[in-house]
């Protein structure tokens, strides 16, 4: 359950936008859903089709967030370049959500 309960502050952390938020909450279950209709489907192209708009929509939403997705972010970790992974616009917010999060951590520990 912790390892869920980090996973979820750090991805609240990158999409705190309210119009990111909503849209990965499209974009994911759709590219999910693509992935399936691939695997287990006659024709793949309604998944492919699936899995490219759900890509779509979580990249307008980073647009708007103002900060790289997951993957890119993965990708440029890998050849050392600067990515930006919290949108500079919340930053000082989330260094103060993260603060008071490892302190409830360590007193619940």
């Amino acid at each position: 359950m912790k390892l869920f309960r980090t996973f979820w502050q750090n991805w609240r952390l990158r999409h705190q936008h309210p119009f990111s938020f909503f849209i990965h909450l499209l974009g994911i279950p759709i590219t999910g859903v693509g992935y399936f209709m691939i695997v287990f489907s006659d024709s793949p192209w309604w998944g492919i089709f699936a899995i490219v708009f759900g890509y779509i929509l979580q990249y307008l939403g980073h647009c708007v967030e103002g900060n790289d997705m997951g993957e890119w972010i993965a990708i440029k970790k890998l050849f050392g370049w600067k990515y930006t992974a919290i949108a500079p616009r919340y930053l000082s917010e989330s260094k103060n959500v993260v603060e008071e999060v490892s302190q409830k951590q360590s007193s619940i520990e």
